[in-house]
C-alpha cells in the first residue's frame, strides 16, 4: 500500500565542502548539501547568507570538495560552526589547504576531489542565493583512481539523507548506466 504525504523531498544530496578566501585572504569552508550539477561544465548551489556566501559573491570563485566518510566529523563541523565564532575553524577541523591553480580559492588537502568553480551568476530567490558557476577544473588525489577513473569504493564519498537527517556513504553498483535499459529494446 502506498501512503500519500503533503510534502515531498528530493534526496539524497551530495555533501559538498565549499572553500573560499575571506576578505583578508584567510581560507574558509562550509558544508552545503543543496547543490547539483547543471551540465557537464556547470554547478548550481543554493546558500543562505554566510561568510562563504559573501566570499563567493565578492571573489566570484570558489572550490567544492566532496565530503568523505573518513573525514565526516570535520566535514560536519565546518557546516555547524561559523567562522564568526571560531576564527581557526579549518585548523580545528584538521583541514589544511593549498591554493587552487585555476581559481582564487583554497583546495582542502584532506578531501580527495575538488572542483574549481568560477561564478556565472548569483540570483537572490526565496531569501537565499542561488549560485550558478562554471566548472573550470578538477583536482583529484590519485589514491582514489582506478585505471584513471574515480573509484567510489576508494573515495568513500557521502550523501546527505534529508529524510533521515543522516550522512550515508555511496556504495554498491546496481547496473551500468545507459546500458541496462537496452535489454528492453
Amino acid at each position: 500500500m502506498k501512503i500519500s504525504f503533503d510534502k515531498g523531498v528530493v534526496t539524497p544530496h551530495p555533501v559538498f565542502i565549499i572553500s573560499t578566501y575571506d576578505i583578508d585572504g584567510t581560507p574558509n569552508a562550509m558544508n552545503a548539501a543543496w547543490a547539483q550539477q547543471v551540465d557537464y561544465d556547470a554547478i548550481s548551489i543554493t546558500l543562505s547568507r554566510h561568510n562563504t556566501t559573501n566570499n563567493i559573491i565578492r571573489n566570484k570563485e570558489f572550490c567544492v570538495a566532496y565530503a568523505t566518510s573518513d573525514m565526516i566529523e570535520a566535514c560536519d563541523y565546518v557546516g555547524i560552526v561559523s567562522k564568526d565564532k571560531e576564527k581557526n575553524k579549518l585548523e580545528k577541523a584538521g583541514f589544511t589547504v593549498c591554493k587552487s591553480e585555476k581559481v582564487n580559492a583554497p583546495i582542502i588537502n584532506e578531501l580527495p576531489l575538488s572542483i574549481e568553480c568560477r561564478v556565472i551568476e548569483v540570483q537572490e530567490e526565496f531569501g537565499d542565493y542561488r549560485i550558478l558557476a562554471k566548472i573550470v577544473g578538477m583536482v583529484v588525489d590519485d589514491k582514489i583512481l582506478t585505471d584513471g577513473k574515480i573509484d567510489y569504493d576508494k573515495a568513500h564519498f557521502v550523501v546527505f539523507d534529508s529524510i533521515g537527517n543522516t550522512y550515508r556513504e555511496i556504495s554498491n553498483v546496481v547496473a551500468p548506466a545507459f546500458k541496462i535499459g537496452k535489454k528492453l529494446m
